[in-house]
């Protein structure tokens, strides 16, 4: 089973988040926000996500009280929070990430489940007609 994030993203929900692009094209699936209200409804509702990403500039309120609510209603839930040079993170996330650098991202979510994620890749490697000479 391939790994599930929350990704919590500041851009227009009409547009294609470049994030929730990045996760995707690695086989993970996604469940996106849009604000931090959306969020943590979103959360109650699929509490066995894998892990939270949170963009620091997350409208709705400030991402520290993002981070917090998060880790106060789902505390074994790990979060990644991602921010513009990887400047300010929120505090009580368990990882930061630079917002320009999806490699680090991704290097991070292998971390958080580096079975499921070997297995999603190895997986996705013996179904493509590449993986199969």
């Amino acid at each position: 089973m391939r790994p599930c994030f929350l990704v919590i993203d500041n851009e227009y929900p009409g547009s294609i988040s470049t994030r929730k692009l990045v996760l995707e094209s690695a086989k993970l699936n996604v469940i996106t926000a849009y604000s931090a209200d959306e969020a943590v409804g979103t959360l109650d509702r699929f509490p066995n996500v894998d892990g939270v990403v949170v963009d620091t500039q997350i409208q709705g309120r400030s991402c520290a009280e993002v981070v917090r609510k998060i880790r106060s209603k789902h505390s074994s839930i790990p979060v990644v929070t991602v921010s513009p040079g990887g400047q300010d993170p929120c505090g009580d996330e368990q990882f930061h990430v630079s917002n320009f650098d999806p490699k680090q991202l991704l290097d991070t979510l292998h971390k958080i489940r580096p079975n499921e994620m070997d297995k999603a890749i190895r997986h996705e490697n013996d179904i493509s007609p590449e993986g199969k000479k």
